[in-house]
């Protein structure tokens, strides 16, 4: 038991199953549903994001051809198990996300005169909390008692090649999704103490 166990708000399991000993995992097997996957999004979409943006775009890949696509454009140790897991989702964020503006913050649009005039921050502040977005999107999966693996290990720019011909998408990340599988997990890697992380001013 750690102070986080018990101060956390969630059962013990709870934290653990997301937290406290959710490891990436390296082998998958059984199956993630159609349910499952929505409730991933389901659950990530309630993470804060700078204006309520949710610049975020999941791509789930389930068919052969998309994902022997997918898999070309992997570093070696990417390829198998990303082959073999029962569901694959490429993050990404959405190039024009501003342009929904009225529709994620309807009652204050003034903002969005900024980004039109700098294509660049917007680019950034896309990028940025769509990334935010995939820490929630890990959590979700989590809690749904699935193991996630996410990589960066992918040629991005041949993703968005094959996937995102328009321009409309930018990937960032992949995350192989399923039940962890044999010898999914490596060794146990050191985490940084709060002493070591941590100060107050």
């Amino acid at each position: 038991m750690t102070i986080a166990h018990e101060e956390a708000v969630i059962d013990s399991a709870a934290v653990d199953a997301i937290f406290a000993e959710a490891r990436t995992a390296n082998s998958f097997t059984g199956e993630v549903t159609e349910d499952q996957a929505r409730a991933i999004y389901e659950l990530t979409k309630f993470g804060p994001t700078a204006f309520n943006s949710q610049p975020l775009r999941v791509t789930y890949v389930r068919s052969d051809e998309a994902r022997a696509t997918l898999v070309d454009t992997l570093a070696n140790g990417n390829k198998a198990k990303t082959a073999s897991a029962p569901l694959v989702a490429v993050l990404s964020y959405d190039t024009a996300w501003a342009e929904q503006w009225d529709n994620f913050l309807p009652e204050y649009n003034a903002p969005k005169a900024m980004y039109d005039a700098a294509p660049d921050l917007a680019a950034s502040t896309g990028n940025n909390n769509a990334h935010l977005q995939a820490g929630y999107f890990i959590l979700a999966v989590r809690s749904l008692g699935l193991a996630a693996g996410p990589m960066t290990g992918a040629d991005f720019g041949a993703i968005d090649a094959a996937f995102f011909p328009a321009g409309d998408q930018k990937s960032f990340l992949v995350v192989n999704i399923g039940q962890a599988g044999a010898d999914a997990w490596g060794a146990v890697k050191p985490k940084f103490s709060y002493e070591d992380v941590v100060r107050t001013v």
